[in-house]
Parts: structure tokens; C-alpha cells; sequence
């Protein structure tokens, strides 16, 4: 991304020049073929006496003159302008680089279960894309299997994305009521979320935008109870409801529909006002303030709801917002994360190469390519952006390093957490003391935590 920046810059600074060069002399050569359409038409009209031609003439070699002066200095500036041109081509040399093998595991598609592997990431994509005839051809030509029971979910929810982005809201309303069981018990954060900064760990988090400071300490819940009869597990989850709801979705297709029939104008309002009844009483309890606003929107129908206070609530992107929560919750009916894991991969991956490219780079130089060959983890940090994060890290506070599939945190009967190479360091004898508190405990006993 940096250096697609790079390079634009320098395409900006071309198209600027060139810009400012073209309105300059466009306004100059305007101005001289004016003066001499005026010359002109002077003399054929014959309004110019005998002792003013001279003067004419004169004018003439002066504006004749001029031009070449203008026409010298374009030139000029013109072979300047191949120069700024240039910078971009050495800006495209500079900053991309054709060598990306010097970052990838040149044999890690020897194993044919990482071949088999990949062709199911990218099978699984086209089929969450719609593109369907493409995935079912890669299947047959890789080999690989892939059951029926996979693919049809996928036909489906491209005929209801299909469908809503023609606006057409039954297909997903359909599919919403024969779920509604499932959806009512999923628990999501509310939309949108913004980025905060952890005062843990100092990384950005995303919470809910109306979070409160005093109730969340860097993104994590701390209930607090004023009286000791409520448990604390029972307040923790009533502020987990008060701050996550559940799906929306059906909700939301019903106030798309309601807002449609408004806008087709007074003849549809009472239209409007059978739908509500039939289809918002089920909804009050959670968006009690959505429907009396839409009532409200009753009222100003006669003059049109473009011309009334509620006219900003009536925009384009709530289609695609329900288009965003029915991808969604269809994910997570399939038991699949709301991106697409190859997408997730190239971006990551994209983001990663420059840092990776500049440490091959500096190894290269220094003679130690060896470092990175037969390791699982890179040898230095990335740091990738928050929608990249989606588990915490756990790092040993005794040996200071990250856990890993071969060195797991463990937790002892204490409550402490260590790392398991830190756990066999304190000893392997049938007793070994916590190294944060005098309890004394066997190594069996320590329970492998799972991030």
C-alpha cells in the first residue's frame, strides 16, 4: 500500500504540472487569437483608416512575436514536464519489487494435503462469491472432494443477495422467519464499532460507538454491582444484552419494506399503516424508538418524506447495510467467519511483504538466511491492522515469549498462567512453587489454557 502511495504522489505532482501548464497557455493562446480575429475583422470591413494600418501592422509582428516567445517557453517547460514524467517510472522501480519469492517457503506445495488445502480455500471462495460454475470446475479438475451438501447453502444465499440487491426484500425475509430461532439466540456487537486503544496491552480495539469509559477499562467488561444480592455473573450479563443484541435482520427488511410503501405517496398510507400492524408489534420490545419514528413519518407523508425532518433517516446505504447483515448472519448459520478466508489471507499478505522484504533484504546482506529456514513463525513482527486480530496472544511473564502449538500457556492450581517451557524449567519433581505466590503444587496439576 505504501508504495502504490509513493507512486501516486508522483503521478499527482505530473497531472498537477501538466494541468496548471495547460490552463496557463490555453488562456494566453485565447487571448492572442482574439486580438487577431479583431485585426481581421477590421480589415475586411475596411474600418481601419490609411494612417492607423501601420499600427495595425505593428500589432501584428507584436502579437506574432509574442506568440513565439510563448511558444519557446512551452517548449521549455514542456522537456521539464518530461523529467517530472520520469520520476514516476524511477518512483515504479523503486518501490515495487518482482522478487517476491525471496519471502515464501519455496517447498511448501510439495506436501499434496497444502495443495488440497488451498484448492478448498479457493473453492470455498468462489462459491461464497456466487461464482458457482467456476468452483464446480476447479473441483473437477483438482480432484478434490467436495460434498453437495456444501455447495447448496451457497446457491441460495446468492439467489437472496441477488435479489436484495435488486431490492427485492421477500427472498431474505423468507429465509430470515425459517431462522428466526437461530438468529434470535446469536449475540452481536452492535453496528457500527469504532477503534479504541487498549490501556492494557496499548492496541487499538473495536466496541460498541456508545460504550461508555466507566463501564469498559481498554475493551474489557468490568461489572461492578451496587448491592450484593445480584451475582456478578448475572449483572455481566445483563450489560452484555444491554450492549450486544441479536439480529436485526429481519427487523431491518421490514423497515425497508415499510419505507417503500411510504414513499409511493398518500394513496399508500394506509398501506403503510396495515403493514406496521401486522409486522412491528413483534418488534417492540428491542426497537420501541425505530417504530415510533416511522410512525411518526406517517404524518408527514402528504408533503413527501423527502421534504420532512425524517428525510435523512431514508437513505441508500441501508440497502447494503442489510445486504452486509444478512452476509453476516448466513456466515454464521454455515459456521463460517463474515470473510472470505483467501481474501483475508492476500490482504494480510500484502500488508505483510513490505516489512518481509526489507528483513530479507537486511539478511541477505548480513549472511544469516539460515535464521528463517525450518521455523513456523517469521522472524520478526508484523504488525497488521485491528481486523486482522482475532484471539488474544498469551506471552510467558517469566521467559518472555509468545505461546505457540509446542509451548501452550498452562494455568496452575494457583490461578497464574505460564508458559509450558516455563512450567518445565521450575523443576519436573512431584512439588514446584508458583513464581508469583507461595503456593506449592505439582507440574501434573497445571491445565493447558487454550487462546
Amino acid at each position: 500500500m505504501d508504495a502504490c502511495l509513493a507512486v501516486d504522489r508522483e503521478v499527482d505532482k505530473v497531472l498537477s504540472k501538466f494541468k496548471d501548464m495547460s490552463k496557463s497557455y490555453n488562456n494566453v493562446l485565447q487571448e492572442l487569437i482574439d486580438s487577431l480575429e479583431i485585426i481581421q475583422n477590421d480589415w475586411k470591413t475596411n474600418n481601419i483608416k490609411e494612417e492607423n494600418k501601420m499600427s495595425s501592422i505593428n500589432c501584428i509582428s507584436n502579437l506574432i512575436h509574442k506568440s513565439k516567445e510563448k511558444t519557446q517557453k512551452l517548449a521549455i517547460e514542456h522537456r521539464e514536464l518530461h523529467s517530472t514524467v520520469s520520476k514516476v517510472g524511477k518512483a515504479i522501480d523503486r518501490n515495487f519489487i518482482s522478487d517476491f519469492d525471496a519471502t515464501c517457503k519455496r517447498d511448501i506445495f510439495d506436501d499434496p494435503k497444502n495443495v488440497t488445502f488451498l484448492n478448498h480455500i479457493i473453492c470455498q471462495h468462489f462459491y461464497r462469491q456466487g461464482d458457482l460454475d467456476i468452483a464446480d470446475e476447479l473441483v473437477m479438475e483438482s480432484g478434490i472432494n467436495m460434498e453437495p451438501s456444501i455447495r447448496e447453502p451457497f446457491a441460495k444465499l446468492k439467489h437472496i443477495k441477488e435479489s436484495l440487491i435488486k431490492k427485492n426484500i421477500y427472498p431474505a425475509l423468507e429465509w430470515a422467519k425459517e431462522n428466526r430461532a437461530v438468529l434470535d439466540t446469536q449475540m452481536y456487537p452492535p453496528y457500527p464499532l469504532v477503534k479504541r486503544i487498549s490501556s492494557a496491552s496499548n492496541l487499538p480495539i473495536r466496541i460498541p460507538y456508545f460504550a461508555k469509559k466507566t463501564k469498559f477499562s481498554g475493551g474489557i467488561m468490568k461489572p461492578r454491582p451496587k448491592t450484593k444480592k445480584i451475582k456478578r455473573m448475572e449483572l455481566a450479563k445483563k450489560i452484555l444484552h444491554q450492549f450486544y443484541k441479536s439480529s436485526a435482520l429481519e427487523f431491518k427488511l421490514h423497515q425497508l419494506a415499510f419505507l417503500s410503501i411510504i414513499q409511493k405517496g398518500v394513496e399508500y398510507q394506509t398501506e403503510a399503516v396495515t403493514y406496521a400492524r401486522a409486522n412491528f408489534s413483534q418488534f417492540v420490545d428491542r426497537y420501541e424508538k425505530e417504530i415510533q419514528t416511522m410512525m411518526g413519518m406517517l404524518l408527514f407523508v402528504p408533503q413527501g418524506i423527502n421534504n420532512s425532518p425524517y428525510s435523512e433517516i431514508i437513505q441508500e446505504n441501508m440497502w447494503d447495510e442489510v445486504i452486509e447483515l444478512f452476509t453476516r448472519d448466513a456466515c454464521t448459520l454455515l459456521g463460517l467467519s463474515c470473510d472470505s478466508l483467501l481474501n483475508v489471507s492476500v490482504n494480510a499478505g500484502c500488508a505483510a511483504l513490505p516489512a518481509l522484504l526489507n528483513i530479507k533484504h537486511v539478511m541477505t546482506q548480513r549472511k544469516v538466511n539460515d535464521i528463517w529456514k525450518g521455523k513456523d513463525e517469521l522472524p520478526i513482527e508484523i504488525d497488521l491492522d485491528v481486523e486482522h486480530r482475532y484471539h488474544s496472544m498469551f506471552a510467558c511473564p517469566i521467559l518472555r515469549q509468545q505461546s505457540s502449538d509446542i509451548n501452550p500457556p498452562m494455568r496452575l492450581i494457583c490461578g497464574h498462567i505460564i508458559s509450558k517451557d516455563a512450567l518445565n524449567k521450575l523443576g519436573s519433581s512431584t512439588k514446584l512453587k508458583c513464581p508469583y505466590c507461595p503456593m506449592e503444587q505439582s507440574s501434573s496439576e497445571a491445565k493447558h489454557i487454550c487462546f
